[in-house]
This record gives C-alpha cells, sequence and structure tokens, in this order.
C-alpha cells in the first residue's frame, strides 16, 4: 500500500507509515492506505499490531498540500457525509477509530514529531510507547480549527478535563515526559519499537480469545452504563469458561509451559 507498510510475523502485524520524506505528512494516499491496513487486520489472523514510522517522526501531521486542497470546497458535503466504520465515521475520523475498533491490541511506538493527524492516530491505539524525546501536540488550533479525527471521542478518555482544553486551546508540543503524566503516554523507553514489539509479544502468549474479548468489554465498560457493563462482563465471560483455548490456558500454568493456541 502506498505510504504504509504492513508486515505479520509470529502473529503480530507490524504497520509502518513510509513517508519519512515528509516526516510522514498524511496525505490522501496515506489516509486510504490507513484505513484499507486497519480493514486488512481485521480480516487476518494477527493477534496484535504495532504501529510505527520511519525516519525522524512518527507523524507531523497533515499534509498541508491536501489540505489546502480542500479550501472552495462545501465543506459539509465533504466531512459530514458518515462514509466509513458501519456509518460513524468520515475518512479523516476513520483513520484513528479503526484502530481502536479492531478487535486485537493495538501499540503505537512514538518517535519524534506527533502532531496533529498523527497525534490522533496514536490516539486510536490501545498503548503508546514513545522515546524521552518525543513531542506530541494536538495541533488543529495553530490552522483555527478542532481536532477531528476522532480526537473528541479518544482524548477525554485519556487526560482530564482541564488537561484536554490546555492541549486544545494552545496547540502547544509536550514532551513525552509530560505526556506521560497528564496521560496521554502510556510509558517512556529508549527504543520504543522495541519496548512495543517487546509487549506485542508478551501479549501473542496469551488466550486470542480472551485478548479480543477483553478489548471489546473494556470498550464497553469505557462508554456503557454500569448494568450493561456488568451483563457484558458476564458474557464475555460466559463465552470463555470451560472452552478449550481457556481449558489449554489453565493446563499450561499448571503444567508450567506456554501454551498452544490452535
Amino acid at each position: 500500500m502506498a505510504r504504509v507498510e504492513v508486515l505479520t510475523e509470529d502473529h503480530i502485524a507490524r504497520v509502518t507509515l513510509t513517508r519519512p520524506d515528509k516526516k510522514n505528512a498524511m496525505d490522501q494516499e496515506m489516509i486510504d492506505s490507513l484505513i484499507a491496513a486497519a480493514g486488512q487486520i481485521a480480516a487476518s489472523e494477527a493477534r496484535v499490531v504495532v504501529l510505527s514510522g520511519q525516519g525522524s517522526a512518527f507523524c507531523a501531521g497533515i499534509d498541508l498540500a491536501g489540505l489546502g486542497a480542500m479550501i472552495g470546497q462545501d465543506m459539509r458535503a465533504l466531512i459530514i457525509p458518515r462514509t466509513h466504520g458501519g456509518g460513524a465515521t468520515n475518512q479523516w475520523q476513520e483513520v484513528a477509530m479503526a484502530w481502536r475498533r479492531l478487535p486485537v491490541p493495538v501499540i503505537a511506538a512514538l518517535h519524534g514529531q506527533v502532531f496533529g493527524a498523527g497525534m490522533q492516530l496514536a490516539l486510536g491505539a490501545d498503548i503508546r510507547i514513545a522515546a524521552p524525546d518525543t513531542v506530541l501536540a494536538v495541533m488543529e488550533m495553530k490552522w483555527g480549527i478542532v481536532p477531528d479525527m476522532g480526537g473528541m471521542v479518544l482524548l477525554p478518555r485519556l487526560v482530564r478535563s482541564d488537561v484536554m482544553r490546555r492541549l486544545v486551546y494552545t496547540a502547544a508540543p509536550v514532551r513525552a515526559e509530560q505526556a506521560e503524566r497528564w496521560g496521554l503516554v502510556t510509558e517512556t523507553a529508549s527504543d520504543p519499537f522495541a519496548a512495543a514489539m517487546a509487549l506485542a509479544t508478551e501479549i501473542t502468549g496469551k488466550s486470542p480469545k480472551a485478548i479480543r474479548a477483553a478489548k471489546a468489554l473494556m470498550e464497553t465498560a469505557e462508554t456503557a452504563a454500569a448494568q450493561d457493563v456488568l451483563m457484558a462482563e458476564a458474557e464475555a465471560q460466559a463465552g470463555l469458561l470451560g472452552t478449550p483455548e481457556q481449558m489449554e490456558v489453565v493446563a499450561a500454568q499448571f503444567g508450567k509451559r506456554a501454551p498452544v493456541f490452535k
């Protein structure tokens, strides 16, 4: 795919932004490829995804040439129609929300600039591991616009209201250390890609069905009423207990060995 490479090995799908000469700035080709990559992985047997960028930055934001090309068009006709995500998103929102909707965990390995569109793409991941010198920004206000790629769904789940407002109102970049304190970054690592791959490998050793059930359940837990969460929790557990895969996990624990999943 143009601008994006997908390689799957040992049940880990490595998704890499491949426009290093432009700091992986997001143009239409990359938007299309990211959406297609998420769809490809959803239909695969991958158990976890590692999302990263080539070159000096994870993603420095939207390609301004593409943004400029939108000027003069009917913005409502361009942005309002729900064209993706089963009628839930437009194409820009789908870039981030497709990864949150993916049934398996997504780990973003961040370095360099993570700005604007790149920030919202990273927010779509389950976990974000950043190099200490990573700089992150909700950059849209710099251009007189608001976060519009799922950021207003994802940011409130990660940070306090006052932090979110500061990030959005100012568009000011923050270092990884501050971003970790605020909740934008899960953890820092000198080599975020290696750390992401190590975590991905650990996750692939867990029950694939339980991991998928856990991701779906946590999504419900973040958005639904308490009684609905309790029922979803019971339904998920009932679907796992006593199955061959769950019994293999138990046998492996007692046998002090790694489980084997078919």
